[in-house]
Order: structure tokens, then sequence, then C-alpha cells
């Protein structure tokens, strides 16, 4: 219902903020680090928002950017997954990590949130897999294609999906590809490629 709320900051603490629009104060749950990225009370913000409707209970969460807003709505469309460790998630494990875990199966990553067992960290990956892997690929597609596509390419899906993980750390597309080329084995899954990639590069 709501993209975004903008107003005047009236209140905050590690749990939630009040933001005034023209009068009306919209108290909007939030992280700790969400808190810490607000300014100060009396001063403008802005969150994007989602709200959770219940029967009982109609609740407004805050993110600071589109994409911790986008990672909320990946992890609470995860059965056994609710908007308060939703936004715990959230606040452990920034996009690019969360992504990273689970594109390469990292459970015990997720796990170090509160709230979160090993048993939902797995269904968490289980889950959501193909669907960030698909992302991944689809926001690198472009640049991949307009770097070195026979680096890129060279030794199929999983260095593709390595390279995809190692660019959302920060590497470029050509570093990326080189790096996997020059590690990748045959029969490596992508948990080893990026391990190694990334042992490599250091």
């Amino acid at each position: 219902m709501f993209e975004y709320i903008k107003g005047i900051l009236q209140y905050k603490s590690s749990e939630y903020c009040v933001i005034d629009v023209g009068g009306v104060g919209f108290k909007i749950n939030i992280s700790l680090s969400t808190a810490g990225k607000l300014g100060d009370v009396g001063k403008q913000a802005m969150l994007y928002t989602y709200m959770s409707v219940k029967e009982d209970d109609i609740s407004l969460f805050g993110f600071s950017t589109r994409e911790e807003l986008s990672m909320y709505l990946m992890v609470i469309s995860v059965s056994g997954v609710g908007p308060k460790v939703g936004i715990s998630i959230v606040a452990t494990l920034d996009p690019s990590t969360f992504s990273l875990a689970v594109a390469t199966g990292d459970y015990k990553k997720i796990s170090q949130t509160k709230g979160v067992g090993p048993k939902l960290a797995q269904r968490i990956v289980l889950e959501l897999k193909d669907k960030v892997t698909k992302e991944m690929k689809s926001n690198d597609a472009k640049v991949l294609a307009s770097e070195d596509s026979e680096i890129a390419t060279a030794t199929g899906y999983i260095s593709s999906d390595a390279i995809s993980a190692l660019m959302v750390l920060g590497y470029s597309s050509t570093e990326a590809a080189k790096i996997v080329r020059r590690v990748y084995e045959d029969g490596m899954t992508l948990e080893e490629t990026v391990k190694k990639a990334l042992k490599s590069a250091f």
C-alpha cells in the first residue's frame, strides 16, 4: 500500500520510529541498523515500507534502501519466516551478503541471525536459491555481455554463478571472470569455486 513514507522524524528507538506526515504519525518497525541510518529527531526522514496485515494487527516495517525492502519481501515469502524474523535477518545480513550466502548454500551464515536456527536457515536456502541465482544472473547479464564473454562462459554454469557471486562482493566482471577461470576445475561445486576464488584473490 505504501511504497515509502517521507516526513519529519518524531521519535526513534532500536525497535521502531515515528514519522509525521501531514500531522499523522506513522509508527514503523525498524531494525537497530536502520535506526542508526536515520537522521536526528526533528529532521526529515524517509523509509521504504512494507505493511503487514493480520486479522488482529496492521504493522509497518521500514527499510533504508529499496534493496533491503526487496530482500525482506523475499525472506518473508519463505514458510516459517514471519515479519519479525525477517527484519532480524535484514538487520544481520546486508543484501549482498545474504544473496551470496543463499547462492552458495551457506546456511550457517544465515543462522547467525537471532531467531533463525539451522533448520530454518536451510529452508531459506532451499526455497530461495533458484530465485536468488536467477536474479544475480539477470543483474549481471548486461555487464558480463559487455566484457570478455569468452572468459565468462568458458567453464559453464558453475563458473557463471561464481562470477556473479564475486561481483556481488565488489569485483568487476573482468576481474571475477579471470579469477574463476584460473581456479575452476571440472567437477567443482559453486561453493568450492567461490571459496577457492576468494583465497586466490588474496
